[in-house]
């Protein structure tokens, strides 16, 4: 079967799975990743209580491209995209008054973290799903992130929906950095 066949057979998959409220396994430019719909409460409630993990830690949000980016942050500084397009490994920027997401993905401060998708399979299931999806570390709060698909743990692949078939045999990358822009202009590297 043709590479992009199969691609699409995953995406639309992914894409049932997302829009009733379910939970994804999924490769992302960086490590594996839990995913969900970024605006669907209940769902984004799901995977804290898959990973175990508190809902004040955040959660990053993956968008398909800077006119999704423009549509869930009120007011994208400048430098944003200077920073997006200079990158050079995926980076994960933390912006100020968030929009149009569940209201458990947003941070204490009104910030939510937001990427721009560098993967292909990422950028087709974003864009196709027409909302943006959720990305956090596929292991259970406190635990070391896998760096393979093997290094995920049975909870974890029992506790998703769906686990996206492809690069299952291929190393994750690292976990993106992270850069905080407020409005007032203020760059912090959060990680690198």
């Amino acid at each position: 079967m043709p590479k992009k066949f199969i691609m699409q057979e995953e995406i639309n998959k992914c894409i049932e799975i997302l829009s009733k409220g379910g939970l994804i396994l999924y490769p992302t430019d960086t490590v594996w990743g839990i995913g969900c719909d970024a605006t669907n409460e209940e769902a984004v409630a799901k995977i804290y209580a898959l990973k175990k993990r508190e809902n004040t830690k955040t959660m990053i949000c993956l968008v398909a491209n800077d006119f999704m980016l423009e549509k869930h942050v009120s007011a994208v500084p400048e430098v944003a995209y200077d920073i997006i397009d200079l990158a050079t490994k995926p980076t994960t920027i933390v912006y100020d008054n968030p929009k149009g997401v569940a209201k458990n993905l947003v941070a204490e401060d009104n910030t939510l973290a937001i990427r721009v998708a560098s993967d292909k399979f990422c950028q087709y299931l974003i864009s196709n799903f027409k909302k943006p999806i959720v990305s956090t570390s596929a292991n259970i709060a406190g635990e070391t992130t896998p760096q393979t698909f093997q290094e995920i743990s049975i909870a974890i692949l029992k506790g998703v929906d769906y686990v996206v078939n492809l690069h299952q045999d291929q190393n994750s990358g690292t976990p993106s950095s992270i850069i905080k822009l407020g409005n007032d202009g203020v760059v912090k590297i959060i990680r690198e």
